[in-house]
């Protein structure tokens, strides 16, 4: 039972991957199979319908085919999920529900799925080897695992003041990207002495830099302060 949810949840997880434009074959012909011997995995079974005429059966793309040469009443083909694809095929599901359910002590495996290795959209390289999760290539439709650290990871700096400053301070941030206000700049939080600055007001980032908006009144910086940057990609 568990062996059989494994090859099923494999062949349809590769089914749903594949591009919408591929389709396993329905127009032309598929040629008929070299006969085997009886038992055989692989070969077409021949059968004689109520006018004579003779047809052949086979089992290709994912279905194994099972012949029993010695059931209790004669020889039995079966024809079963599980095998290998040799061409691509989609399901379309349109509007009806495609949903697997295991019983209890049973697994279902996922492997060989593409991990990505590409740069992610701020720059950064994404790694090779961790705990990973699903996710879909919109452009594609494949279906990629990527590191959980890849996808929720953070930078720390930290900047000590040096000297009393008289303008602006700028603080490299190797990594950070461009922000946009409202939205990704509420992933970073910059402070000073522990006391949490205003973006846009007390400071600007670009990208792997945050600017300290220095004000001899407001803002002064003065020799030991300490600026502390918190980016949560």
């Amino acid at each position: 039972m568990k062996n059989n949810y494994v090859k099923f949840g494999l062949a349809l997880l590769t089914l749903l991957s594949v591009s919408i434009g591929n389709a396993q074959t329905t127009t032309g012909s598929i040629g008929k199979q070299a006969q085997a011997a009886l038992g055989g995995a692989t070969g077409f079974v021949k059968v004689i319908d109520n006018k004579g005429t003779i047809k052949y059966l086979q089992s290709a793309n994912g279905i194994t085919q099972f012949t029993d040469t010695a059931p209790d009443g004669g020889i039995v083909t079966t024809w079963q999920l599980g095998g290998t694809l040799t061409s691509d095929t989609n399901i379309t599901t349109g509007a009806n529900e495609f949903k697997i359910t295991l019983d209890s002590g049973d697994e279902f495996v996922i492997d060989n799925l593409i991990q990505e290795t590409g740069a992610a959209s701020d720059g950064t390289t994404i790694g090779t080897s961790g705990w990973t999760l699903l996710s879909r290539d919109e452009a594609t439709g494949e279906i990629r695992k990527l590191l959980a650290s890849d996808l929720v990871s953070g930078i720390r700096v930290e900047h000590t003041q040096n000297t009393n400053a008289a303008a602006d301070v700028d603080i490299s941030v190797m990594g950070l990207p461009v922000l946009t206000a409202g939205t990704t700049d509420a992933k970073l939080f910059v402070y000073r002495n522990g006391a949490k600055l205003r973006s846009a007001t007390d400071f600007v980032a670009t990208a792997d830099t945050v600017t300290i908006t220095y004000s001899a009144t407001d803002l002064p910086m003065y020799t030991g302060d300490v600026i502390e940057v918190q980016y949560i990609k």
